[in-house]
């Protein structure tokens, strides 16, 4: 099988937050065959290089988002109509009401296919603007196949000219109308960004045309090679989450006038939606990202929630022996942040010593930025006001309970000693998505105290205690519960290691995938004939079905435009 493997921010550079699962993932199916179509970020992600690739990828195609060079096309009166008819399409799509929150059936591709997707035919019928906002993306990047110039046209006065008549026509919601002008020229500057994907050359026969399937590693930008791929030639796109992006975008623009938040958030839910309509399948990392996909409109029956897959291998030594750990330790293990909240943490470890005086904690792992160095420096004068140097004697040296420590050194060259150092390992966010540390302590067989925030009850599953965010009394209270009862901390350790062991392995994740695989490719209709060396089939080009006789197994003619003919960029050069 030959996969599309779709990213943004992430494999196969060293750096991003989707590079190691998809580093697995490829590593773990190395009878099939990727294509790797990579956005990048910043200059300096692609100054860091990529990751060892292993044979089983046979080409890399990448693009930058963070820069864009002109192709020097400028476009003629009747492609600057098309143009303008399209934006503007686009625009009236974001300035209506909001997209529907529930399921609805993909709607016809300009390839006739049948839908692959495990939706009834009987549905939840499109709404109309979803249809327009997609009409309008796929025309767009028409335009770009045929003509080229969209980079410019996307920055052109004609853009912001359709984009101010669309907020001012009637129907536009309030936010749109009181659009001004900054505004304006803001959400024209996102949405060239966002649509980059269209202008690119990847959609040609022998590019994503000549994949299985399009596997997206994340929603947004990166998904919409999928979406073109799918429309040009029917290629199959599973999406996985494990972080939604309309979510991210919420959260990352709070300062932003209500004018640019409502259309940009338009957007981003129309194109959502879009990627879940057209999805084959779609992956959830947790529930909590679920629950937003069902919002966007994602239809339950394509959902198939699939774990982020990690190595319990380096925490093995340490989950067969819990007798190693110090019963009198408590241990906090990640990246030093605001959203971690350290300072309710040491606030309950005050209350915590008040009941056992001989508890110490230690906080390991450095900080995330500038913003998490600041916020470190302030939780080690907290911990130094709370927790003066203490002395057993007039002639000993004082000692602070609480001590702030780095993996990699001497006393805790790896992240399994720094579990290992602990009887209970806890974890105090306010803000958390899938909780990695955690899976890790539950790796070591160690007991848990976390706050009720993200996935956490969902990886829990009854094997650990669960607090409420900012409560640093009942966080208190918890600890003290299984500081006394070392009997109860170790039937919890062993549970949450079987638990982390059935659902949370690199194993299980690459099996489920492979699964999805399998069934994607085994609904898709023929769209073209793979031949290897010796004229034979390649195995899985043709599903079985395609052998049932009828006329629904021919593959469909179609017009190979003339701008595919030209030489694929090679694996190690960047597309533009």
């Amino acid at each position: 099988m030959r996969i599309g493997l779709l990213t943004e921010g992430g494999y196969p550079y060293v750096s991003g937050d989707a590079r190691l699962w998809c580093d697995r993932l490829v590593h773990g199916l190395a009878r099939h065959e990727f294509d790797v179509y990579a956005f990048s970020r910043s200059q300096a992600e692609e100054d860091a290089g990529w990751v060892p690739l292993p044979p089983q990828v046979s080409r890399v195609r990448t693009a930058p988002l963070w820069t864009l060079e002109d192709d020097g096309v400028v476009y003629g009166r009747r492609a600057r109509r098309r143009f303008t008819e399209h934006y503007g399409d686009l625009a009236a799509a974001l300035c209506t009401a909001a997209p529907t929150t529930t399921g609805a059936r993909p709607s016809a591709s300009p390839v006739t296919s049948p839908d692959t997707s495990p939706a009834p035919a009987d549905a939840h019928p499109t709404p109309p603007e979803a249809d327009r906002f997609a009409n309008a993306l796929y025309g767009l990047a028409e335009l770009a196949r045929e003509e080229g110039g969209l980079a410019v046209a996307l920055r052109s006065e004609t853009a912001v000219r359709a984009l101010e008549r669309a907020c001012r026509a009637p129907g536009a919601q309030r936010p749109a109308r009181e659009a001004r002008v900054p505004d304006l020229l803001s959400v024209a500057a996102h949405l060239e960004r966002a649509l980059r994907p269209l202008t690119l050359d990847w959609y040609e026969e022998d590019g994503l045309g000549a994949v299985d399937l399009c596997h997206a590693a994340s929603g947004g930008t990166a998904a919409l090679p999928g979406l073109l791929a799918r429309h040009f030639y029917g290629v199959p796109l599973l999406v996985t989450e494990y972080g939604v992006r309309l979510r991210t975008h919420y959260l990352t623009r709070p300062d932003s006038s209500p004018a640019v938040r409502s259309l940009l958030a338009a957007f981003h839910g129309r194109l959502a939606a879009e990627t879940y309509r057209q999805a084959a399948f779609i992956t959830p990392g947790n529930t909590h990202a679920r629950r937003w996909q069902e919002r966007c409109g994602a239809d339950r029956a394509k959902l198939r929630t699939v774990y982020p897959g990690m190595d319990a291998a380096p925490f093995a030594d340490v989950g067969e022996a819990p007798e190693s750990a110090d019963p009198h330790t408590l241990v906090w293990v990640g990246r030093v942040e605001p959203a971690k909240d350290l300072v309710s943490l040491l606030h309950a470890f005050a209350e915590i010593r008040k009941e056992e005086p001989k508890t110490r904690l230690r906080i390991i792992g450095g900080p995330s930025g500038p913003e998490g160095e600041a916020y470190l420096g302030h939780c080690r004068m907290l911990a130094a006001q709370l927790f003066p140097d203490e002395a057993e004697g007039p002639h000993s040296v004082g000692d602070n309970p609480v001590s702030f420590e780095e993996i990699g050194g001497p006393e805790l060259p790896t992240s399994a000693d720094a579990y290992a150092s602990g009887a209970v390992t806890v974890l105090s966010s306010v803000v958390e998505g899938f909780p990695v540390g955690l899976v890790e302590a539950m790796f070591c067989g160690r007991a848990t105290v976390s706050t009720d925030v993200g996935a956490v009850v969902e990886v829990i599953g009854g094997t650990g205690l669960v607090v409420p965010p900012r409560n640093p009394r009942a966080l208190a209270e918890a600890c003290v519960s299984l500081l006394r009862a070392p009997e109860r901390r170790e039937r919890l350790g062993a549970a949450a290691r079987a638990r982390a062991l059935e659902l949370f392995t690199v194993e299980q994740n690459i099996a489920a995938f492979h699964g999805l695989y399998l069934e994607i490719v085994a609904r898709t209709p023929v769209h073209r004939v793979l031949l290897n060396d010796t004229g034979d089939p390649l195995p899985f080009a043709t599903p079985a079905e395609a052998h049932v006789p009828g006329h629904w197994t021919d593959p469909a003619p179609r017009p190979t435009p003339t701008w595919a003919a030209r030489t694929t960029v090679p694996a190690t050069e960047a597309a533009r």
